[in-house]
């Protein structure tokens, strides 16, 4: 499926985002391979595929919760912009 660059730029102001020419090129070249894929599934014969053939098979593997203490403070907020004491310091993005 071909996707033009102005729709590219339109589905990313729906989702408030900003691209640059090139990034807008480059996204119209991932959209058309990712609708791509949906257009190889679609071609398929799924007529006597039951979706429920697999479903009591799903079992959901959770790890037990472990509280762990992070021993070097340091090298935990060393990303952080700004330190107030043992905060982070955020910027305000609410008036």
């Amino acid at each position: 499926m071909k996707i033009s660059k102005e729709e590219v730029i339109y589905i990313a102001k729906l989702a408030k985002l900003r691209f640059s020419d090139e990034e807008a090129e480059k996204m119209t070249g991932e959209f058309e391979s990712i609708l791509g894929h949906f257009q190889s599934i679609d071609r398929m014969d799924l007529e006597n595929v039951d979706p429920d053939e697999f479903a009591d098979r799903k079992e959901s593997i959770v790890r037990a919760d472990e509280n762990v203490v992070f021993g070097d403070n340091e090298k935990l907020f060393s990303n952080a912009g700004s330190m107030r004491g043992t905060f982070i310091q955020v910027p305000r993005i609410l008036e």
